[in-house]
């Protein structure tokens, strides 16, 4: 699996060696229409979305599963086709399922589902963990004092942090062993004035909805 950034470098890429004819498919082809080799437009991406979580909206409305992205499909099987593959996760199950939507049929035409997978987090799930963060009763009041600290005055929202999340797969550590399967965070956060919150200890468990301290 390809992250969303380098599905769209490779993108890039496979849309200057189309081979065959569909380089000049691509020159012919009128503004704004894209060919098979084209990285997915962003009315694209959110119809594929919305393709692929309608049979999981009621799971989606009460949290247990979150849609993560959207790529084009780089198989051999979608080169004469607008195809992509979206990325869910159920945190009841803790599995992945990837979801290939053929845009010109306007449906699901393959289903992966698999466990022990964990593509890095999505911007929402970093947003989900610094809200599950604040709600801490450990932790919370400590970051809204660093964040007002550090001059950002009174925290609104999760939002207002900057954050990169990585996926944390457990070692050593004691703390956090329900991560071997569980879908779990590390949060780096940055706040006012470039300013960096201690967080090496803290684990956001995504699965369970908890915090988890490592002990070392």
């Amino acid at each position: 699996m390809t992250l969303a950034g380098a599905g769209a470098a490779a993108a890039v890429g496979a849309a200057l060696l189309l081979p065959g004819g569909q380089g000049s498919q691509a020159a012919e082809a009128a503004p704004g229409q894209p060919v098979p080799g084209d990285p997915l437009t962003g009315a694209e991406v959110a119809r594929a979305g919305a393709i692929a979580s309608a049979t999981s909206r009621a799971h989606m409305a009460a949290g247990r599963i979150n849609l993560l992205y959207v790529e084009r499909d780089d198989g051999k099987d979608a080169e004469e086709r607008r195809r992509a593959e979206a990325y869910l996760y159920d945190y009841a199950t803790d599995r992945l399922i990837v979801r290939t939507v053929d845009l010109g049929q306007g449906r699901v035409v393959k289903e992966a589902v698999t466990r022990g997978v964990q593509p890095p987090p999505s911007r929402a799930e970093e947003v989900r963990a610094a809200e599950l963060l604040l709600a801490d009763p450990t932790y919370g009041g400590g970051v809204r004092e660093a964040y007002a600290r550090a001059g950002g005055g009174q925290l609104r929202s999760a939002s207002d942090l900057g954050l990169r999340g990585l996926i944390f797969t457990p070692g050593h550590e004691a703390g956090a062993r329900r991560c071997a399967a569980h879908r779990c965070v590390r949060l780096f956060v940055r706040l006012p004035g470039n300013t960096w919150l201690d967080t090496s200890r803290i684990v956001v468990d995504l699965s369970a909805k908890k915090i988890h301290t490592l002990e070392w």
